[in-house]
C-alpha cells in the first residue's frame, strides 16, 4: 500500500493558494458526479448502459476517446469519465436532419458555439451546400458519389488532398490510403501532423520506431517513471489505475511539467470501495516541477549532466557502457556537448534550481528500469526534435530501452490515430509498400511523397490544391492561422466531410459541398453478409475488434467504410483487383487484405482481433532490432538548451501554452467545467502567474488581446480574453485550444516533421480595441 509520509515535493513548486485550483484527487467523486452530471444530462438507454458496460472489453466497443490501452483483465468498469461522455455524446437522440438545416442558414450557425453546433445532433443523410439559399439541402447518396467522384476524376490527382481525423477503423483507415494511391496521389495528411507527428519523424531517426517501445507490462516493473508535458487525469484517466499500481508497489514518478495537473498529482480510484469512503487518495508523483515551457531541453541537460557526473565518481558503474558500445552510435558528441552546457544557463532556459535537477536525477539513478512518458507539451515545440532526442539519450544512457520494465512512451489521443499510420494514412510512399499495392490491386503508385497538413495548408492558400475529402474530424478549427486559413478554404472548389455530426470545419463549405453522414462506433453496422467490426490501435500498438450496438441515427446512415468504398467506384476506372462492394459487404475481407499487406503485424488478423487485451504487432525497438539508417540507436548532440524557437527580444513577449480542458477531447466541446483546473464557465480566459500580471501592469479580470510575436508579414489576434490568475512559471501564458490557434502561424512549427508549436509560440499582451 501507499506510504502515506510520501508525499508529493512541493519544495519545488507550491501551489499559489490564491489561484484557482482542485483541491481534490483526481477521479474519486469528482469523477462519480462528472459521469452522473453525463448520464443525467443525456438519459441513456439501456443500450447504451450495455454498450458502457462492454466499453473496451474483448467483444465490446472499444472506447472512442482516447488511445490507451484496453486490459486484458479489465475492470468492472473499463470506463472514465472522458469515455462516459464521448460514448452519450455519439450517442445523442438530437437530429441535425433536414429540418434542422432548412431553419439555419450557414451564416446563423456561424455564430453558434462549437459546443452548440455538435449538440445539435447526429447527421440523418448526405447534404449538398447551396450557395444561393446559404443552406445545405438533401441530396441522395448516388448524386452525391457521382457528383463528387466525377470532380475527382476530371483533376489531376495532386490536387486532391484526403485527410484523416484518427477515429476511423483500420479497414475504412486502408481503403482510404488505398483509394488515394489508386487515384494516384500521397496527399494524406492526418490529426497525427498536428499532434504526435514529431514523434513519428524523429523516434524513426533516433531508435527506428516510429511508435512508443512500451506495453502494459513494463509498468508493472519499472522502478522509476519520468513524465513530461503530459495530461493524464484529463487526456488518458484509465492509465491512472496503471500508475496507481505501480506506485503502490514501490515505483517512483517524477512530473515535469509547467502546469500542476491534478492527476499526476493524487488519485483516487473511483473502482475502490475502501479509498472512495476511508481510505487515502493514492500520491503519484513524488516530485512535480513547474518547468517553464520549452525548458525541457534544459532540465534534460541536468540529468543527464548528473549521470555523468554519478559515472565520473564510481566509473563502471551508473552508465550502461556494454549497452552504449554495441547498441549505439553518437555517444561521444553528445557527452562532449553536454559537459560544455553551464548550469547558469540550464536554470535559466528550465526556470528549476541546479538542486531541483539533481533531485530528480537522484531518482532516475536509483532505478534498475526506467520508463519516459510524455504528451504534446514535448511534441508541439520548433525544437521538439530535440526535446524527444535528448530524452531518448537519457534512457539510453542508461540502458533503458529494449527491457522489460523500460523505454519510453508517448501517450497518444485520438482513439485510433496510431493505428491509421499502420496501415497506410500517410503522405509519404513508405508508410504503403508500393511493390505490394501493384502485385495486389495492378495499381502504379505514386513514388512522390504527398502533402502533410501544413503542406496541405500551404496549397490550400496558393490555389495548389482543389479538393479536400475529410475522413472524420474537424480539421479547419483545429488548424494553426486559423483566420488565413477559414478564407482560403472556402475557395475550394470541392469539400467533402464524412461525419456523424455537425462542426464548425462544415460550415466553411467550398463551391461544392458535402456532408456524407456515416456511422459511429457505437452503432451496429450491417452490411451483406451481416454485422460488422472494426479495428484499432492503442498507444502501446496493440490491436482491438470493437462492435456497436446502438441504432443507427437513420435508415440513409452509411458506414465509413462503405462511403469510402462507394466514393472511390465513383471515382476510379473499373479494376477487377479493386473489389469496392465485396470490400464493403464483409471486413474480413479488407483484414485479409490489411494481413497480406503488413503479414509482420497482422498475420492471423481475423483470428486474433477479440483477444483479451488485444493482439500485440510487436516492436523491433523492443527487442533491441534498430531500424535506423545505421543499425544502432542514435544519441543526440544538443545545439541548444531550448525547445522554443527564436522570438522577439522584450519583457513583454510571453510564451503561449495551448490547452485541452476537463470538458472537451480535441475541438469537441462537451460543456464548460474544468473541473481538474478549478476554473468553471468561459473558454475565453488567458491564464497567468499573479507576479506577472503585476509586472506587466495589468489586472486580474481585466479583458485583453492577444497577438502574435512572429514577424512574418500576417497580423494574428484573439480580442476578448479575461485575465486569470493561475499557478504557471514566469514568462508564459496559457488558454485554451482550439480558441487560441489563429495565433499560431502555419510556419511556425517543428522543423522535421511540421507539427505546429502549439504549446510554445510568442506572444504580446494588449488590451481590446
Amino acid at each position: 500500500m501507499t506510504d502515506p509520509t510520501r508525499r508529493p515535493s512541493h519544495d519545488s513548486t507550491t501551489q499559489d493558494p490564491d489561484t484557482p485550483f482542485y483541491d481534490k484527487a483526481a477521479g474519486g467523486w469528482g469523477s462519480m458526479h462528472g459521469i452522473s452530471h453525463v448520464f443525467g444530462a443525456t438519459k441513456p438507454s439501456a443500450v447504451a448502459l450495455k454498450i458502457l458496460s462492454n466499453q473496451n472489453k474483448a467483444g465490446g466497443m472499444m472506447c472512442t476517446s482516447c488511445a490507451w490501452a484496453k486490459p486484458a483483465k479489465p475492470h468492472t468498469f473499463e470506463f472514465c469519465e472522458n469515455g462516459a461522455k464521448a460514448t452519450m455524446w455519439e450517442l445523442d437522440k438530437a437530429r441535425a436532419d433536414r429540418d434542422f438545416f432548412e431553419e439555419h442558414t450557414l451564416s446563423d450557425l456561424r455564430n453558434w458555439h462549437d459546443h452548440d453546433l455538435e449538440k445539435a445532433g447526429r447527421l440523418t443523410e448526405p447534404m449538398k451546400y447551396d450557395p444561393a439559399r446559404d443552406r445545405y439541402v438533401p441530396v441522395s447518396w448516388d448524386e452525391a458519389f457521382a457528383a463528387i467522384g466525377g470532380e475527382l476524376a476530371a483533376m489531376p490527382p495532386e490536387e486532391a488532398v484526403f485527410y484523416s481525423s484518427g477515429h476511423a477503423g483500420l479497414e475504412a483507415s486502408y481503403l482510404f490510403a488505398l483509394f488515394a494511391r489508386a487515384m494516384g496521389h500521397q496527399n494524406l495528411p492526418q490529426s497525427s501532423n498536428m499532434c504526435h507527428e514529431t514523434t513519428s519523424v524523429n523516434l524513426q531517426t533516433f531508435i527506428g520506431t516510429p511508435v512508443g517501445t512500451c506495453t502494459l507490462e513494463d509498468f508493472d516493473h519499472c522502478d522509476a517513471i519520468f513524465f513530461f508535458g503530459q495530461n493524464t487525469g484529463s487526456n488518458s484517466p484509465r492509465f491512472l489505475h496503471t500508475l496507481k499500481a505501480a506506485v503502490e508497489r514501490g515505483c517512483r514518478i517524477v512530473t515535469f511539467n509547467p502546469l500542476r495537473e491534478r492527476g499526476l498529482i493524487e488519485f483516487v480510484d473511483p473502482q475502490n470501495p475502501v479509498q472512495m469512503t476511508v481510505g487515502q487518495s493514492t500520491q503519484i508523483s513524488e516530485r512535480y516541477y513547474q518547468l517553464r515551457p520549452g525548458g525541457d531541453v534544459a532540465v534534460l541537460a541536468g540529468l543527464m549532466k548528473c549521470v555523468l557526473a554519478a559515472e565520473d565518481a564510481a566509473p563502471g558503474t551508473v552508465i550502461d557502457r556494454a549497452f552504449i558500445e554495441a547498441e549505439t552510435t553518437g555517444y561521444d558528441e553528445m557527452v562532449t556537448a553536454v559537459r560544455a552546457a553551464p548550469w547558469d544557463e540550464i536554470e535559466r532556459h528550465s526556470g528549476l534550481t541546479r538542486a531541483m535537477i539533481e533531485e530528480a536525477a537522484g531518482i532516475y539513478l536509483s532505478a534498475d528500469k526506467a520508463i519516459g512518458i510524455y504528451g504534446m507539451g514535448l511534441t508541439q515545440h520548433v525544437n521538439g526534435w530535440l526535446n524527444l532526442g535528448m530524452l531518448c539519450n537519457l534512457l539510453l544512457m542508461r540502458g533503458n530501452m529494449g527491457k522489460v520494465g523500460a523505454g519510453i512512451s508517448p501517450v497518444r489521443g485520438h482513439s485510433n490515430v496510431q493505428g491509421q499510420r499502420t496501415v497506410g494514412v500517410g503522405e509519404k510512399a513508405a508508410h504503403m509498400p508500393a511493390d505490394k499495392l501493384r502485385e495486389m490491386f495492378d495499381i502504379d503508385p505514386p513514388e512522390k511523397d504527398g502533402l502533410n497538413a501544413v503542406g496541405a495548408c500551404e496549397g490550400i492558400l496558393e490555389g495548389r490544391v482543389k479538393a479536400m475529402v475529410c475522413l472524420g474530424g474537424n480539421l479547419v478549427r483545429a488548424l494553426p492561422d486559423r483566420a488565413r486559413m477559414e478564407e482560403a478554404w472556402s475557395r475550394l472548389p470541392l469539400t467533402v466531410h464524412i461525419s456523424t455530426k455537425l462542426n464548425r470545419s462544415h460550415l466553411v463549405p467550398g463551391t461544392s459541398g458535402y456532408l456524407l453522414p456515416c456511422l459511429g462506433r457505437t452503432d451496429k453496422d450491417i452490411q451483406a453478409s451481416g454485422p460488422q467490426a472494426v479495428t484499432m490501435e492503442d498507444s502501446l500498438s496493440h490491436i482491438y475488434g470493437s462492435l456497436g450496438e446502438g441504432d443507427p441515427p437513420s435508415e440513409h446512415v452509411m458506414s465509413e467504410t462503405a462511403i469510402v468504398c462507394a466514393l472511390a467506384q465513383a471515382t476510379l476506372p473499373d479494376n477487377p483487383k479493386l473489389r469496392w462492394r465485396d470490400w464493403t459487404a464483409n471486413y474480413d475481407r479488407i483484414r485479409d487484405l490489411i494481413a497480406e499487406t503488413y503479414p509482420d503485424d497482422f498475420a492471423d488478423f481475423n483470428a486474433r482481433m477479440f483477444e483479451p487485451g488485444g493482439f500485440y504487432r510487436g516492436n523491433p525497438a523492443r527487442n533491441r532490432d534498430w531500424k535506423t539508417e545505421s543499425g544502432k540507436a542514435q544519441f543526440t548532440t544538443p545545439t541548444t538548451l531550448s525547445a522554443l524557437g527564436e522570438a522577439p527580444a522584450g519583457e513583454e513577449v510571453m510564451t503561449l501554452i495551448t490547452l485541452r480542458s476537463n470538458d472537451q477531447f480535441n475541438t469537441t466541446i462537451y460543456g464548460f467545467s474544468d473541473r481538474l483546473r478549478g476554473l468553471e464557465g468561459s473558454r475565453m480566459i488567458v491564464l497567468m502567474n499573479r507576479d506577472e500580471i503585476a509586472r506587466l501592469g495589468l489586472e486580474e479580470g481585466q479583458e485583453i488581446a492577444l497577438t502574435c510575436a512572429v514577424e512574418d508579414g500576417h497580423s494574428r489576434r484573439v480580442d476578448g480574453l479575461t485575465l486569470t490568475a493561475y499557478d504557471l512559471p514566469a514568462g508564459c501564458v496559457a488558454g485554451y485550444y482550439p480558441e487560441l490557434n489563429p495565433l499560431v502561424p502555419l510556419g511556425y512549427h517543428e522543423k522535421n516533421s511540421q507539427t505546429p508549436a502549439y504549446k510554445g509560440t510568442p506572444v504580446r499582451i494588449s488590451g481590446t480595441a
